[in-house]
């Protein structure tokens, strides 16, 4: 809602909501064929029946989005406003329900400045032209709330429109700083691990070359400890790096559970985890989770729940985090992502970016990654890890 459509079948969506209240255009067609109207009459009012539809449908699918409207949108409500007029005045009682259409397109395109006087002129008029042609009075008052309460309606959900387009435009700022604010803090904090490292190891490489030729001894001292020095600064870097860059299934879950609900997407979460390397589940008991395996899984997680809100479209996602047993041993952990949605937005065989990554993140760790549609529509993301990760052994440089 508040979206403009983004694709055909979101356009075509759309389009279907619209067009259901055109059941109440049953009236005017029942004239057209029953009310012995002849040629002379029945072309030019089906001519500019269509016209009022396809002037209604264009204005409400195109311009509810839009605060601003351009001059050639007021022409047409005019026009919507004259042919209500002139078919209910000519016609009788059948046509006076365009009146409601008329006051509706009001309510969903103009400012509420405009539209606060223009919904009771509409519905003026259809009292007005309905005291002349509804000779039996049983027809137009049944008209009068729909038209009245149906244009302030559109008013309210017009109104709601712009408010999710700014919360969402809000939200999409607060990404942005929030990321800011991430990149100041990584540079803070490796400026703070590296400053000093950094400087002695120049202060070191000064003395050094100072000393040389005369003092070797003291020399080979300072290169020492220049290589202490930047060894330990190594350290501090791969420890922040590592810090930044792994997150745990605790909070990735407390946030896929914010973002979801942020997103007006249903969850289905797992309640319990198994415990972390960090935290035995009891005295003897050795750990579930490797860090390793927790990092990969929480990744994979983590790129799942957003491809869910961004590309899905999903009312519904359901996480499940179960534990494959290998023959009684230790097994593998098994994270599925499944959501209700209209599938992958890139189509089979062209995974994007972030799913190419994440399954080379998985591979790293010994695990591995399937996606494909959920039955009977949406898209599911598994992501399989063994509990122990198995070792990399990297050759030494040289």
């Amino acid at each position: 809602m508040g979206r403009v459509p983004e694709n055909r079948r979101q356009a075509v969506v759309k389009l279907l909501w619209i067009s259901i209240w055109m059941l109440y255009l049953g009236a005017p067609l029942d004239d057209l064929v029953h009310g012995g109207h002849g040629p002379v009459v029945v072309v030019p009012a089906s001519l500019g029946l269509a016209a009022f539809v396809v002037a209604y449908l264009a204005l409400v699918f195109l311009r509810t989005n839009t605060e601003e409207q351009e001059r050639w949108v007021h022409w047409v409500l005019c026009a919507l406003a004259v042919l209500a007029l002139a078919t209910s005045a000519t016609l009788g009682e059948p046509w006076l329900v365009l009146f409601v259409y008329v006051s509706v397109v009001c309510g969903a395109v103009l400012p509420p400045t405009w539209s606060r006087w223009s919904i009771p002129a509409a519905t003026g008029a259809l009292a007005l032209v309905g005291s002349f042609v509804d000779t039996a009075g049983d027809l137009y008052p049944a008209l009068l709330i729909p038209c009245l309460l149906g244009g302030f309606a559109m008013v309210g959900i017009r109104h709601l429109v712009q408010t999710m387009r700014a919360l969402r435009e809000a939200r999409e700022t607060v990404a942005q700083l929030a990321a800011t604010e991430e990149r100041l803090r990584l540079a803070r904090d490796l400026h703070d691990l590296l400053g000093h490292s950094l400087s002695l190891i120049t202060l070191k490489s000064e003395l050094a070359g100072r000393m040389l030729p005369g003092r070797p001894e003291d020399a080979a001292q300072q290169v020492a400890d220049i290589e202490k020095v930047s060894r330990q600064a190594l350290v501090d870097v791969r420890e922040a790096v590592s810090g930044y860059r792994r997150p745990t299934l605790a909070t990735e879950l407390a946030g896929a559970r914010i973002a979801l609900a942020a997103a007006g997407i249903a969850a289905e979460l797992p309640v319990e985890l198994p415990p972390t390397a960090g935290a035995r589940a009891d005295g003897s008991a050795p750990p579930s989770l490797a860090p390793d395996t927790e990092g990969a899984l929480a990744w994979a997680l983590r790129e799942a729940i957003t491809n869910v809100i961004r590309h899905s479209g999903a009312t519904r996602c359901v996480i499940t985090l179960v534990e494959r047993s290998d023959g009684g041993c230790a097994g593998t952990f098994v994270l599925t992502v499944t959501d209700n949605g209209h599938g992958s937005a890139d189509g089979p065989g062209s995974p994007g970016n972030g799913l190419s990554g994440l399954e080379e993140r998985l591979l790293l760790a010994g695990g591995s990654l399937s996606t494909g549609p959920a039955a009977p529509t949406g898209f599911t993301l598994s992501a399989s890890v063994p509990r122990r990760t198995p070792a990399v052994t990297v050759p030494p440089l040289g």
